[in-house]
């Protein structure tokens, strides 16, 4: 049954986006969007913010490397419960395991692996494909965003 606001309505989209940042920021508000219109709490809001612009920078950057001639192909499912999104480049990929651990002393003063550190601590679920060019993100609504008893 759907609530009279829509909340309980399914949100099924894709889109193909330019490497073009702006581009991805404003699917990037869609999905919060629907995330609003669905009463998440403005913490898992946060957090998927956060995780898809790192995604989506991500294939536009690292994968596509800014080639215009390239695009990112967005896939975004929302229901009351929960949202995943796939994002997929047409990089080459890469493999998740060669990216330094960003909390070791050695790696501190270096860049590389701090997207994906926050989209894991964010995100209930991230995959990559095989070939490293799609990630996978899921939320599942914080049913205690107070962490009340």
């Amino acid at each position: 049954m759907t609530s009279p606001e829509g909340h309980d309505e399914i949100e099924e989209f894709e889109v193909i986006i330019p490497s073009d940042t702006s581009k991805g920021q404003a699917v990037q508000e869609r999905i919060v969007k629907a995330l609003e219109d669905r009463s998440f709490s403005p913490r898992d809001v946060f957090g998927v913010r956060l995780a898809l612009e790192e995604a989506i920078v991500n294939a536009i950057k690292h994968g596509n490397r800014m080639d215009p001639k390239k695009s990112v192909r967005i896939c975004c499912t929302v229901n009351h419960n929960k949202v995943r999104v796939e994002v997929e480049d047409q990089g080459i990929g890469f493999k998740v395991a060669d990216v330094p651990d960003p909390t070791l002393d050695e790696n501190l003063e270096r860049p590389c692996g701090r997207g994906i550190m926050l989209m894991k601590a964010f995100m209930n679920l991230i995959e990559y494909n095989e070939s490293g060019n799609m990630i996978v993100l899921e939320k599942i609504r914080d049913l205690d965003p107070e962490g009340d008893d």
